[in-house]
């Protein structure tokens, strides 16, 4: 099934762009998209992964080895005449409600033990995310010990089996994409804190807006083909965007005073810890190369600070204001200090 062009949703820039900072720096950490209902989140996410390079792998791979670093290949990647180098689409692999440690983590594959006695591994879901996306929707809903299971996998880049006699270890360097109705819950705070980025997802406010989108989504279903022909020259655009910000991501320069200006404002929002600053550097000059930048600037900084810092903030009694506009206000006793 066709997938609704990523240029043509409508609205929803801060969404947009956090996924792009985030497909040039995997870095970064991800991205939580929480909102109402209805508003595009999981279209947007998906569309995204269709503009990516393909990824190389060796034919026949389970776990989307990277053929550039055999040390952290499979056996197959690793015999001796390992199989010929193929390409294959950015893995998006979803993990749904209710899913099992088992079907996450891989287990013994129990219909080959049972028919020929051989113990072999069924990988898991975090092995098809290995260099992807692995999508979470209604993210604040995940059971507690699918969460742990998360949080030791994003800490570590790597997957540890062992049970049933069987003791497997595989790269699993996944991006996590979370999208959620806040109504339905919270984050634990473990798991929040792993999302490099964190946008708040609005339905549009603007008629004009309202109705575009109507119309562009009618269009998409009642004609897929012609409409997906009809922004090609759009998505192409992005996509060329991507890969020129992937390529020309480590020239960029972060001087000393915008990574003052980073700690300074992490400072005076109380952020726990330097996961908070190191994000919203990371995210400013992935932002700068996107935008053909060479240095990231205050402009930068204070663009990708709702992002990264909006979702890090300590609850605070005496101040029921949204995170970005704490931020935003941060920002504005900063230029005024």
């Amino acid at each position: 099934m066709p997938l609704f062009p990523f240029s043509a949703v409508v609205g929803q820039q801060a969404l947009k762009t956090a996924l792009m900072i985030s497909a040039i720096d995997p870095g970064v950490g991800g991205v939580l998209a929480m909102g109402e209902r209805g508003t595009g989140k999981s279209t947007t996410i998906r569309a995204l992964a269709s503009l990516l390079p393909s990824i190389e792998v060796r034919e026949g791979c389970l776990y989307n080895c990277d053929p550039a670093a055999p040390a952290d290949a499979c056996t197959i990647c690793n015999s001796d005449e390992p199989p010929p180098i193929v390409t294959r689409p950015v893995p998006v692999v979803d993990l749904p409600l209710g899913v099992t440690e088992d079907r996450v983590l891989g287990a013994l594959d129990l219909e080959r033990a049972l028919a020929t006695g051989e113990k072999r591994f069924e990988p898991g879901l975090l092995a098809r995310a290995h260099r992807g996306f692995l999508y979470i929707d209604e993210v604040n809903l995940l059971e507690d010990h699918i969460v742990d299971l998360l949080l030791d996998v994003a800490a570590s880049g790597e997957n540890v089996v062992e049970r049933e006699g069987l003791s497997v270890r595989h790269p699993a360097k996944v991006m996590l994409i979370g999208s959620g109705n806040p109504e339905e819950g919270e984050l634990r705070p473990q798991l929040l804190d792993r999302f490099g980025l964190s946008v708040e997802v609005r339905t549009p406010r603007v008629v004009d807006e309202r109705v575009e989108a109507v119309i562009r989504r009618d269009a998409f279903e009642r004609d897929p083909a012609g409409f997906l022909a009809d922004w090609a020259e759009e998505e192409a655009a992005v996509s060329r965007a991507l890969v020129s910000a992937r390529a020309a991501l480590d020239s960029v320069e972060v001087p000393r005073e915008a990574r003052v200006r980073a700690a300074e404002l992490c400072l005076a929002l109380g952020t726990d810890g330097l996961r908070g600053e190191l994000t919203l550097v990371r995210a400013a000059r992935a932002l700068a190369a996107l935008e053909g930048q060479v240095s990231v600037d205050a402009t930068l900084l204070d663009r990708a600070a709702p992002m990264a810092l909006g979702h890090r903030l300590r609850r605070d009694p005496l101040d029921d204001s949204a995170a970005g506009a704490r931020v935003e206000r941060a920002l504005a006793d900063l230029a005024h200090a």
